[in-house]
């Protein structure tokens, strides 16, 4: 497929599509189980995997030292804080997406990070990671008070850029929240193979583009890299 339209906007979605965030939240859970001194980081991220609570929610670390019978409020506050601090630190870049931003912005196009993480945590992530500045804007889902494949949050984005849906491509690593939510707008899709660890969602659907690898934004944008 060619790309036939000019692209004035990207609306990058955060997690695994430009940090690897799975294998920081792997570390965190490894650092909690160290802590408490039993189970193990894959045991302890299969809580999270539930959506009882919510992947982020600090109620997955409860309930999973309950389960193991260690369990105190003075541990649980511990736990948070370890498994915050952890997987903050953790957080790396993927392998050539700065590059792929610092192209972009050099090109004229307008940058945004539309993400379901807490506006806070987004941009801890981003400030960590050296990647805020490249943004126009951030739009989390606390702000729109929707979550994707809702549209919400990306039509707020593309407001607050002034660009027009036909005009913009969304890049993200699943294919139902992310490729779906752009689709449905008409918008360029992108799908970032590289960042897949959604396990148990369906890979039915089809994006406009796949990047196997983030160096490939590029070269589908017609952007020289």
């Amino acid at each position: 497929m060619a790309l036939k339209r000019k692209i004035k906007a990207v609306i990058f979605d955060l997690d695994n599509t430009l940090v690897d965030f799975v294998e920081a939240k792997i570390k965190a859970c490894r650092a909690v189980v160290e802590r408490i001194g039993c189970g193990d980081e894959n045991e302890l991220l299969q809580y999270f995997l539930r959506w009882k609570y919510g992947f982020e929610s600090h109620e997955n670390l409860a309930d999973y030292l309950r389960d193991k019978g260690v369990f105190s409020e003075e541990l649980y506050r511990e736990c948070c804080r370890i498994y915050d601090e952890v997987k903050l630190e953790s957080i790396e870049v993927y392998p050539g997406i700065t590059e792929v931003l610092e192209k972009l912005k050099e090109a004229g196009v307008k940058l945004a990070v539309v993400t379901d993480a807490e506006n806070g945590h987004a941009l801890a992530r981003l400030q960590k990671t050296g990647l805020l500045k490249y943004f126009d804007v951030v739009v989390s889902a606390d702000i729109t008070g929707k979550r994707k494949p809702e549209p919400d949050s990306i039509l707020l984005a593309l407001e607050m850029l002034g660009v027009d849906v036909a005009e913009a491509a969304v890049v993200g690593d699943s294919i139902r929240r992310d490729i779906e939510a752009g689709k449905k707008l008409g918008m360029l899709t992108i799908y970032a193979a590289y960042g897949d660890r959604n396990f148990f969602e369906s890979k039915s659907g089809e994006a406009d583009f796949t990047a196997k690898r983030p160096g490939d934004i590029l070269k589908i944008l017609k952007i020289s890299d």
